[in-house]
Order: C-alpha cells, then structure tokens, then sequence
C-alpha cells in the first residue's frame, strides 16, 4: 500500500498520459525509488516527476515519444554511475530506455539509489550552486579620482560603498561621451557622493 505522504497524484496522472511503451518502464523506476529510498518523496518539476529526500532533489524519471530517462541527480553521480553503467546517448545516467530490457538488474539499480540516499545521509549536496565571483571594481576615472581627493566627506564615503555602488557612478562617468558632460557627471557624483547617496538613490526607497 502506498503512503500518501511520500506519493504525487500527479506523477500517477504523467504516467497515465505517457506513451504505452512507456508506462511500465516509468512504473517500475518510480517503484525503485520508493525500495531503494522508502522515505524519498514525489513532485512535479520541470514538467517531469522528481523525487525529492530530505529537502533535496534526488533523481527523475521521465517519458518521451520514443524512449524513458532515469537519473540520479547531484555530485555522487560522478562517483557512482560511470564506474557502473557504460553512458549511452540520451538523457539520465542509463542513457536512452525504450524497454524493461534495457535497465540494468533490479540488484544494481537498487544500489545505485541506496548509495545516493547514504550520499545525502552523510551531508552531500545533490543541488550545489558555485558562487559567482564578484565583478571586479571597475578603475576609477583620473579626473574623478582627483575631484573625490578634494573632497574628504565623499571620498572616505566612497570608500565605504559596496562594490557595486562605487561601480554604478564609475560606469555612469565613462559612459559620457563627450568631455563636457563628463565633468558634469563627476561634479554631480561628488555632490551626491558626500551627501551619502548612491546613484539611483532616488529609486532606492520607491
């Protein structure tokens, strides 16, 4: 019997509207998940059934016009499936599956999830996101370097504005074409600068 907390409704309606072909195959796989990793749980993302444990997302499986996709999401695929499964083209770590034929056992398909699940057990990330490194400060124009040093209130201001700041009314500067309105721009920046006040400060509290 199933337990209604850890099954989707609507994973039972994608495999009800999938191809024929495909319907034993998407069974099979769901019913893997749930014996390899009894407490996984079950959701629709990205048009597809996901299956999610502790918080995480952890593998899919999916039904298309001429083959089925299992996979294994997350950094432990590189360890565990490749050693495992020669890749075959198409999407998911079994590549392309156009029958029951074409899994792997039962047995190794079960230990792949099991190993997946003890991944995150242990405090693995199946969804790690690489931060991105900051832009570099652009540097800061001669003459507008001049007018902040004559200026104690916006220079020491200036210092203390986030990166992004300090880039916004730099970009704005060399974005001047013309030398006259370059001036323009540096003389307002200053004045803006030692009040406290960030380029758009205007939009800032809308």
């Amino acid at each position: 019997m199933k337990a209604a907390e850890f099954f989707d409704p609507r994973v039972d309606a994608y495999i009800n509207k999938s191809a024929t072909f495909a319907q034993p195959i998407l069974e099979h796989l769901r019913k893997l998940f749930h014996k390899g990793c009894p407490q996984v749980e079950e959701a629709i993302k990205w048009s597809m059934p996901f299956f999610t444990y502790k918080g995480q997302l952890f593998g899919h499986i999916a039904g298309f016009k001429q083959h089925c996709s299992f996979g294994l999401i997350g950094s432990h695929n590189r360890s565990l499936t490749k050693a495992k499964f020669e890749q075959k083209d198409g999407m998911g770590i079994v590549g392309k599956i156009t029958s029951l034929d074409d899994l792997p056992s039962d047995k190794e398909m079960l230990q792949l999830i099991r190993e997946a699940a003890v991944f995150v057990d242990e405090g693995g990330k199946t969804m790690a996101r690489t931060k991105k490194a900051a832009k570099p400060v652009p540097e800061v124009p001669a003459e507008f370097a001049v007018a902040l040093k004559k200026n104690k209130t916006a220079q020491k201001v200036f210092k203390d504005f986030s990166p992004s700041a300090q880039r916004e009314y730099i970009e704005w500067i060399d974005e001047a074409k013309r030398e006259e309105t370059k001036q323009k721009r540096i003389v307002q920046a200053v004045e803006q600068i030692a009040e406290g006040k960030q380029r758009n400060w205007k939009y800032h509290n809308l």
